[in-house]
């Protein structure tokens, strides 16, 4: 599946009952290319259901559209039946090996996110969950925010990891752009470039805590797991 091809993208969806979204990482105004040849293949195969990740970024419906925003708009207007599922932060990100390997080195873990920051965290395990529930029921339409209710701060995640390693992790704050220098090897230049800024973005905010309301706990019955939790499934 190509997604730089509608013809590609319409193939693929043919078909099928129910079509699962997810926009890779790309230089910025590939994204976008990526999100209007979904937009334009979906309008072409009619799903019966559609369930979208917004993977963390705002997808926002008011101009000037991201990529995902892009989509949510598109979805939000195309009378097909559908979802936008919204985590936040990944907990996956924690265990790339830049992160990852000051943890086991340092007992650290460092992030660039600010200590007092508080954002409702996710993995990709919960994300599937609520996915695979959205894909069979098609009761629940429009956006799902995931992640953890209440939120967790840099401390919150360092405890997860102590209780699990059975030592002491401490929390410490980097600059995206010390985190974006880690990564390149990666995602490359231009992958990291809006990881970056996304980041950035992140170090002048308090936090990003989902509303329960529309929350995955509220809506569905789905809790996240907690990073003890997760991490235990993980080495299972």
């Amino acid at each position: 599946m190509d997604l730089s091809s509608v013809d590609s993208l319409t193939a693929a969806y043919t078909g099928a009952d129910g079509v699962f979204i997810h926009l890779p990482l790309a230089a910025p105004g590939t994204q976008e290319d990526f999100a209007r040849n979904v937009a334009g293949a979906l309008e072409k195969t009619r799903p019966a259901r559609v369930v979208f990740s917004t993977s963390g970024y705002p997808a926002s419906t008011e101009a000037p559209l991201t990529a995902h925003g892009i989509l949510a708009a598109y979805l939000g207007t195309s009378g097909l039946s559908y979802a936008v599922v919204e985590p936040r932060l990944y907990l996956e990100n924690l265990l790339l090996p830049p992160v990852l390997s000051v943890v086991k080195e340092d007992d650290t873990l460092q992030y660039p996110l600010k200590g007092s920051y508080k954002a409702s965290w996710s993995s990709h395990l919960d994300v599937a969950d609520v996915v695979v529930k959205l894909l069979t029921e098609s009761r629940i339409n429009g956006n799902v925010s995931v992640g953890s209710l209440p939120a967790l701060s840099g401390a919150d995640l360092a405890r997860g990891f102590s209780a699990y390693l059975g030592t002491t992790i401490r929390y410490e704050s980097i600059s995206p752009k010390e985190f974006g220098i880690a990564t390149v090897p990666l995602f490359g230049e231009a992958g990291v470039q809006p990881v970056v800024e996304a980041y950035e973005y992140r170090q002048s905010q308090q936090g990003d805590v989902i509303l329960e309301a529309r929350s995955a706990q509220k809506l569905l019955g789905i809790a996240p797991r907690t990073v003890e939790e997760w991490l235990k499934e993980l080495a299972a």
